[in-house]
């Protein structure tokens, strides 16, 4: 019976090491020949690779088409080996995973033409349209909807039966729909089913997706395209309007948050301060040197670098404005060219200082992570430092307007702006209140340098990009109103955003100074002229 047992276990150890031995090459084999067909240099063999490993299941697959799509997909011909480069400088044997320690030769990257690409594009969306992250398949189904190929409707088809998250769904839909429209033999009604799809999303892709139709198309199929087209056109049309209103919205915020505090001073002292620019400057450089000293050594707060920032730009620029106006400005009140001429010197010496300091070259400061990034709403692109930008100066308008109208020094700058002096003989100190005026509208151009470090380039350069606009503000608003210059900057940021597409950048900006002048030869004292005796004699 033992030698019985024995002839029985050789004959099931046997037939085992058989059915190993043809199992595994049945499983194998068919994509190792594939990944061979990528070291052939012949299109059509790279197109069957790529149909061939995205369908194989393997767990290499989608770092191969990853690494082709990325040019890190390397082949040798002469071995007919293929080797992926990962992002990390790390070589493995695309067919076994295994690790190489350098590339041949004679490997040379594969290469794509524009048909591969789509099909490249097409692989890595069914690689992940399954994947349990949402984020992924529906990033994976507008590559789909880019590419349109065939290959992918199956998958496309299984992901949506079982799809329940609405946003991947929707995309998975307008995915089929792609593929139906250039599908040869989807039906008449399969095509126009999917053009209402497509037009439903409304975008530039849509638009592009149903302009590439050939036209062997049914007849009904083309009007409806034709129709889709002009509807999505129609639309892009309007939200271009909205993304340029909030374009105009955002060059009116940083316009507002410059002319604040020259609004102020120019009011109240009728200083035309040719410095102000200056101290946005000054306010972006306290930024840079904040950040900097965070990066080095407190690295774990740079999150916070704003708001550390902002009350020390405010010092800073207020500390300097109350500098300039006790040292310089009270000597040529009176006489505005003289202070016109002085401050503008002033500006000269300021930014030479600063070039001394930290060089001409523009320097970086960076967008804590709650500012960095934008988001999509209806078609427009929102970034998120132009809407906390704006959300500040919204914030920094309403507080200023209550100082003004709740405090004992905003009561006192009401007054001097008035009538400075029925002021000074009910015994208001007019110099403290025009010192702590320009301090004020210093300290505030301070932190629009904070805000505006934000958006462009902090150099020595940089308050002089907005000293002049910021006039235009202040004159058009009307003089020492805040309400003008709010109405005026958000009027102004708006007209020169739906300008420039039409007249181009330095156009527009004439074409507003030239609006500018016309209206202030109707209205010499802005769009809301301040009240009171003096200002009216």
């Amino acid at each position: 019976m033992s030698a019985n047992f024995l002839d029985r276990l050789r004959a099931v150890l046997l037939a085992i090491l058989l059915t190993a031995a043809f199992a595994v090459p049945a499983l194998a084999g068919p994509f190792e020949d594939a990944i061979a067909k990528f070291a052939n240099d012949d299109f059509s063999d790279t197109d069957e690779a790529i149909g061939a490993v995205a369908v194989s299941g393997n767990p290499l697959a989608f770092p191969i088409i990853s690494a082709l799509q990325e040019g890190r997909l390397s082949a040798d011909p002469d071995t007919r080996k293929v080797f992926v480069t990962g992002s990390d400088g790390k070589i493995i044997d695309a067919a076994t995973g295994a690790a190489v320690d350098k590339l041949p030769d004679n490997a040379a990257a594969v290469r794509l033409n524009n048909r591969l690409r789509r099909a490249v594009e097409a692989a890595l969306g069914g690689l992940t349209l399954l994947s349990p992250d949402p984020a992924k398949r529906i990033a994976a189904a507008q590559s789909v909807f880019k590419s349109h190929e065939e290959s992918a409707l199956a998958t496309i088809d299984s992901a949506l039966a079982k799809e329940t998250n609405k946003t991947a769904k929707a995309a998975f839909a307008e995915a089929r729909a792609a593929i139906l429209l250039y599908k040869s033999d989807a039906t008449e009604i399969e095509k126009l089913e999917a053009i209402a799809v497509v037009k439903a999303r409304g975008d530039q892709e849509a638009m592009a997706l149903l302009t590439g139709l050939g036209s062997d198309v049914p007849p009904n199929v083309a009007r409806a395209a034709a129709s889709a087209i002009a509807s999505i056109q129609s639309n892009l049309a309007m939200w271009s309007m909205v993304q340029n209103a909030w374009y105009g919205l955002s060059l009116g915020s940083v316009l507002l948050l410059a002319a604040i505090g020259l609004a102020i001073t120019f009011g109240v002292m009728g200083v035309i301060n040719m410095a102000h620019g200056e101290m946005v400057m000054l306010g972006a450089y306290t930024t840079f040197v904040v950040q900097e000293v965070i990066r080095t050594r407190y690295p774990g707060l740079f999150d916070y670098s704003l708001l550390i920032a902002v009350p020390l730009a405010f010092l800073v620029a207020g500390a300097i404005g109350v500098l300039i106006e006790r040292g310089i400005i009270r000597f040529l009140y009176g006489r505005p060219l003289e202070t016109l001429l002085a401050t503008w010197g002033l500006s000269l010496v300021l930014q030479q200082a600063v070039r001394t300091m930290f060089g001409p070259t523009n320097r970086e400061v960076g967008n804590p992570s709650w500012m960095s990034g934008a988001f999509e709403l209806g078609q427009i692109t929102i970034t998120y430092n132009r809407l906390w930008i704006l959300c500040f100066t919204l914030a920094v308008f309403v507080i200023l307007l209550a100082m003004l109208r709740y405090t004992a020094l905003g009561l006192e700058m009401r007054a001097v702006t008035q009538n400075r002096r029925m002021a000074a003989s009910m015994g208001i100190a007019t110099s403290r209140v025009d010192a702590l005026t320009f301090g004020l509208g210093s300290g505030i151009a301070g932190i629009a340098g904070v805000a505006l470090s934000q958006i462009d380039n902090v150099s020595p350069n940089l308050g002089q990009s907005y000293i002049i606009d910021s006039f235009m503000v202040v004159v058009f608003g009307g003089v020492g109103n805040l309400w003008g210059t709010l109405v005026g900057a958000f009027t102004l940021g708006i007209a020169n955003k739906f300008l420039e597409p039409v007249a181009g950048a330095v156009l527009g900006k004439i074409a507003i100074l030239v609006l500018i002048i016309l209206f202030i030869q109707k209205r010499p004292r802005g769009l809301f002229a301040l009240k009171g005796r003096a200002v009216e004699a």
